[in-house]
């Protein structure tokens, strides 16, 4: 009886540990291509203007002679901490800001909820609402102008429709200028809040309405136990969200009131553009700049770390 020796070659092959290491090289070195425009963008335009703006800010750097100018140190500081003109213009910053966010917060809460409910023609709804935020600042400025002009706007003829036979000068009047650029700016980015609170409504699980529902809640013990406590983090982002981009309010009041009547309205960011711009002290400017972005900074921050605070129950 012979015995017999088989040699079975079951084909397995050891894979190179190098050719893992050789695509990844490949995929760091592609999504490197591929963010390399936007980095080279990012560092000329933000971070560069950035840093020379903090550089500048210690210097008495003017638009009518080249280079940075003599060195100030935290003079310029200094004197943006001790201006009135600097504190009035942060005040009607902090002005707007409350006139605007609670009513662009809680109005577009209602209408999303409004618009959430709507079994047909929603479409329609989310149109008209959102529509008015895709309008340049320039053509917003110009309805609203129009609208708020004494005698022939629109404003004027419905407030003596009514029986209101003097209406207030609302551009022109310091009581009624903040205000009235405040309702402008409402109805103008109204829809951005819109949209986010839209996107968070739809994110809520519907079987949590119907299973209420069962259970006898009305639609109003819905809105308080179910829709406003699964929206707390949506109406974290919203309301941050808002309040920054009242802050850096520039645009509508520039072009609506120019920061009057007496400079009633003229907000932070506009001090800074007459400083710089109207009175060439650049360096001056920068600082104030520099101090306002500190607030701005300080508002971020608070939403950044707010947003990783483990909640209750997670």
């Amino acid at each position: 009886m012979s015995t017999q020796t088989v040699t079975v070659d079951t084909g397995t092959r050891v894979r190179p540990a190098t050719t893992g290491r050789r695509k990844r090289r490949g995929e760091n070195r592609a999504g490197w291509g591929l963010a390399t425009p936007f980095l080279v963008f990012y560092v000329l335009f933000l971070i560069g203007p950035t840093v020379y703006g903090i550089v500048m800010s210690f210097f008495n750097s003017s638009l009518q002679h080249s280079g940075l100018g003599g060195f100030a140190g935290p003079d310029n500081y200094t004197e943006a901490l001790t201006s009135s003109d600097f504190w009035q213009s942060m005040w009607h910053t902090v002005l707007f800001t409350l006139l605007t966010t609670p009513p662009l917060v809680a109005l577009a809460l209602m209408l999303a909820i409004f618009t959430d409910r709507l079994s047909r023609g929603r479409w329609f709804y989310r149109l008209v609402f959102f529509a008015p935020y895709v309008i340049p600042s320039a053509a917003m400025a110009l309805i609203w102008v129009w609208l708020y002009t004494p005698e022939i706007g629109l404003w004027d003829k419905w407030l003596t429709a009514i029986g209101i036979s003097s209406p207030p000068n609302w551009l022109a009047d310091p009581n009624w200028a903040m205000i009235s650029v405040a309702l402008a700016t409402v109805w103008w980015t109204l829809g951005f809040n819109f949209v986010l609170y839209l996107a968070g409504l739809q994110e809520i699980p519907r079987e949590l309405y119907e299973a209420a529902s069962v259970d006898g809640a009305s639609r109003w013990h819905q809105l308080r136990r179910i829709t406003i406590p699964l929206l707390n983090r949506t109406t974290a982002l919203v309301l941050v969200l808002q309040i920054i981009a009242s802050l850096k309010i520039f645009d509508q009041i520039f072009l609506m009131t120019s920061g009057g009547p007496n400079y009633s309205t003229r907000p932070l960011l506009e001090y800074v553009y007459d400083i710089g711009f109207t009175d060439f002290r650049t360096g001056y400017a920068a600082a104030a700049s520099m101090l306002y972005f500190l607030v701005i900074l300080a508002v971020s921050l608070v939403w950044f770390f707010a947003s990783r605070r483990p909640q209750r129950g997670a």
